[in-house]
Order: C-alpha cells, then sequence, then structure tokens
C-alpha cells in the first residue's frame, strides 16, 4: 500500500501502528469507492455510497417488501420423501428430488441430508444408487461399522483418511456385499 501517501507530504508512508495511516488508507478507500462503485451507466449503484464515500448500510438491508424466510424443519415425514426420493431417482439426483418430493429444499440440502442419512461424507460412490429405507439403512450401519473401525467416523458420517484405508474397506465391502 506504498500509494497510499498522498496525505502525509513526506514521500514516505506511516507505519501500520501509526495512526496516520490508518487515516490514508481510509482516505484512500473512500476514493476508491467513489470511483468504482458510483457507475453513471447503473443508477441503482448511486446508492451504495454517499457523497463521501462512506457505506450506504441500508443499500445492503433486504428490501422493506421481501418476504421473510420461510421457516423450514426437517421432520420424520421430509425424511420419508427424501427416502422416497432416493428410492426413486437415486443418489446424485437432489434436484428431481427437490422439485417433485421437497420443493422447499434446494438440491443442495438434500445432498447434506443424503450424507447424514447413508452415513457417508463422500457420496460418489453412490452416484445413480437406488434403495429403499430398509437398504439405507442397511448402507448407514455398513458406513459407520467401517468409520468406527478405522476412527473416521465423524459427525454421523463416514470420511475418507489420507492413507486411503477407508476406501480399500469400502470397496472390500462392497466385494462381499454389494449396496
Amino acid at each position: 500500500m506504498g500509494h497510499i501517501n498522498t496525505l502525509s507530504g513526506a514521500g514516505k508512508t506511516p507505519g501500520i501502528s501509526s495512526p496516520e495511516f490508518w487515516h490514508q488508507k481510509q482516505e484512500w478507500v473512500k476514493t476508491m469507492r467513489l470511483r468504482f462503485s458510483r457507475r453513471p451507466e447503473f443508477p441503482d449503484t448511486h446508492g451504495i455510497v454517499d457523497d463521501e464515500g462512506m457505506l450506504n448500510q441500508e443499500y445492503f438491508q433486504p428490501p422493506k417488501d421481501a418476504l421473510p424466510p420461510t421457516e423450514r424443519k426437517w421432520g420424520d415425514e421430509e425424511k420419508r420423501r427424501l427416502l422416497e426420493g432416493i428410492e426413486k431417482y437415486g443418489i446424485g439426483h437432489f434436484r428431481e428430488i427437490s422439485d417433485n418430493l421437497l420443493p422447499d429444499w434446494s438440491g443442495n440440502d438434500l445432498r447434506m441430508k443424503t450424507i447424514r442419512v447413508i452415513g457417508r461424507q463422500n457420496l460418489q460412490l453412490y452416484k445413480d444408487w437406488k434403495g429403499d429405507s430398509e437398504a439405507v439403512q442397511r448402507e448407514y450401519e455398513r458406513n459407520k461399522d467401517i468409520g468406527l473401525q478405522h476412527g473416521t467416523w465423524k459427525g454421523g458420517a463416514l470420511v475418507y483418511d489420507d492413507d486411503g484405508l477407508v476406501l480399500r474397506a469400502i470397496e472390500a465391502s462392497n466385494r462381499a456385499n454389494p449396496p
């Protein structure tokens, strides 16, 4: 930030612990805001900063007429629908599950819920896998067993290790008893 020395006149930037340094920095920030935040071709940007370059905090608030976020609760019915979606569409098809069964939940929300319900952080090996609620429960138990054996059961999900032991255990388990 050596170019923030226009106010000192000494040709040298004050040290970072100096109040002058922070004053110069703030002046530079305000100048940049005025230069780049207010664009003549975009009238909506004129309210971002005031004439001195200070942020207009109200600009960043939700509009007064914005709808309040809807309260969502994940319960047994939502879990049942997710399991129905896994059986019908398969793991990885979270957008279809959202669109058709759980419209209040995004595809990413459902991916995160699936991690918990199947007990594995990485869902790649389950891509397109379909199973009913009993099959999902068996997979959860299988993943939990592997995680507990290898010390990689974290937050209700099997996580991979750096040595590849978990992946080898998953592959061996899948060979012995395919999902």
